[in-house]
């Protein structure tokens, strides 16, 4: 039974690494898969957040194409990012759940309507005081729970750059990672992490999320920017049910 629960959570963890690092919606396949193996739901959470630093390694190792160039984007860009994911971090272990719960609907719905929207570099571009405050506020998301935090984060780096969607999805990984990493060690230090089922599940998160960048660079046009748009569209749907209707 251990080997099979080993076994399942590296599947897991490939399957999610590949999703997050194309359509954005990793804690959509691993988070409901962790409470399947019998994690309480904040167990599952951090344990799901710490796992996924390492989709963030192996997108950034199967993005260097993409990422070529952007070094000084990322160190303008990352420490916005990292602080978010710090203090999502710090709500999740201090402050009641619903009300993210509640409003993470609308702002999944909202960023992926965005995502339809073609890229165009704004007035002030990536240093722009807007475009950090929004990276900021995903990253916050991000680091809380996550459930297509990513797709916010590639909708608001959609706004701000003039990109291809593969060199933002690029970055995506790239910012997610660093909001996740941050978070990640606050939840390491002071969460309730099961080890047991995060380090097969980050093992399956690193091979998924090197190799998801290469299918996401095939992918013709616009259309990864349309696919996680309907995709996340979906989960909005499915998260505002859950939410409302209790």
């Amino acid at each position: 039974m251990i080997v099979g629960h080993i076994l399942g959570l590296l599947g897991v963890g490939v399957a999610a690494g590949l999703v997050s690092t194309v359509v954005s919606l990793a804690s959509i396949v691993s988070y409901p898969a962790l409470l399947a193996f019998g994690l309480p739901p904040l167990t599952a959470n951090v344990t799901n957040t710490v796992a996924l630093v390492f989709t963030g390694i192996g997108a950034a190792a199967g993005s260097r194409p993409e990422l070529a160039g952007e070094g000084g984007r990322v160190l303008k860009l990352g420490p916005v990012a990292a602080i978010g994911g710090a203090t999502g971090a710090l709500l999740l272990l201090v402050t009641p759940s619903r009300t993210f719960e509640l409003i993470a609907p609308w702002l999944i719905a909202m960023a992926s309507l965005l995502l339809v929207r073609p890229p165009s570099v704004r007035a002030g571009g990536e240093h722009g005081v807007l475009g950090r405050v929004l990276l900021f506020a995903v990253t916050i998301y991000t680091g809380y729970f996550g459930a297509a935090g990513g797709l916010m984060v590639f909708a608001v780096l959609a706004f701000m750059l003039g990109h291809s969607a593969a060199k933002l999805n690029a970055m995506k990984n790239v910012m997610s990672g660093l909001a996740n990493a941050v978070a990640a060690l606050g939840f390491a230090l002071f969460g309730p992490v099961d080890w047991g089922a995060a380090v097969p599940l980050a093992a399956g998160f690193l091979v998924g999320g090197w190799i998801g960048p290469t299918i996401a660079r095939r992918l013709p046009g616009d259309s990864l920017r349309y696919v996680a748009a309907a995709c996340g569209l979906a989960v909005a749907i499915k998260l505002g049910w859950d939410s409302y209707s209790r």
